[in-house]
């Protein structure tokens, strides 16, 4: 399994298509965080980054699928998937060995967005006037938030041979899951159980831990979304191997 993982990380860190993906990710971020007047946290006037948290699950709505389109489909398309299952290794460890190497790329593009922590903390007056506490809890949703996607980016892959159909796809669940619900418990015919809807989707555990409050409910959200999306890609690539 970790030979797996490494020759996966090592695959995409020996290609230009990582470093470019983050590379736009943090660019788009930094531009939307600093200079864009309507997001800009110099014209917000207080020494938070709740602007630079609510943008980034939109842009990881293209970053992750963009990162995890080849997983699968890369091997399909090339012919070396069946060479891989053929090794002494069960499909799951295969499944989340991909799964790992492409969350490692997630949590190295968000690793470099600490300057922005340590920037506001040096702007804010007096010196360290920031609340730390909220950063970290917000921090903590992305990296769950981004957990989630993944796994979602990981089962479009297993779907296609195109990375380009396996990114459609994951982009399209990625928005429906974080925002769809959320959408959906407007509609008129679900306004009696529009609280259980919102419940189901992302937003509402993300938002929940962005305030700093690490709940046992939303932990449980994201671990149980995750794996149940890397459940129904081992079944999609054969389940059980004998």
């Amino acid at each position: 399994m970790y030979a797996v993982f490494k020759r996966e990380l090592f695959s995409f860190l020996s290609s230009m298509v990582a470093y470019i993906t983050i590379g736009i990710f943090l660019l788009v971020s930094g531009l939307l965080l600093w200079f864009f007047p309507d997001t800009s946290i110099l014209d917000y006037g207080y020494a938070e980054l709740d602007g630079f948290f609510s943008l980034v699950p939109y842009l990881f709505m293209f970053l992750i699928p963009a990162i995890t389109m080849r997983a699968f489909a890369e091997e399909r398309k090339e012919g070396t998937f069946e060479l891989l299952i053929t090794r002494p290794i069960h499909i799951w460890q295969i499944v989340v060995a991909k799964y790992l190497a492409s969350l490692v790329l997630v949590l190295f593009a968000l690793i470099p967005t600490l300057i922005y922590y340590y920037s506001i903390s040096k702007l804010g007056f007096p010196e360290g006037n920031i609340d730390s506490g909220s950063v970290i809890g917000s921090y903590i949703g992305l990296f769950l938030l981004g957990a989630a996607f993944t796994s979602m980016g990981i089962f479009s892959s297993a779907l296609t041979k195109n990375q380009v159909i396996a990114f459609v796809i994951s982009a399209a669940l990625c928005a429906f899951a974080f925002l769809g619900f959320d959408y959906s418990s407007q509609l008129a015919a679900f306004q009696s159980i529009g609280n259980i809807i919102r419940n189901l989707g992302i937003n509402q555990h993300y938002t929940s831990i962005s305030r700093g409050v690490l709940d046992t409910r939303d932990l449980i959200y994201f671990i149980t979304f995750s794996v149940l999306f890397l459940l129904i890609t081992k079944l999609m690539i054969g389940g059980k191997r004998k």
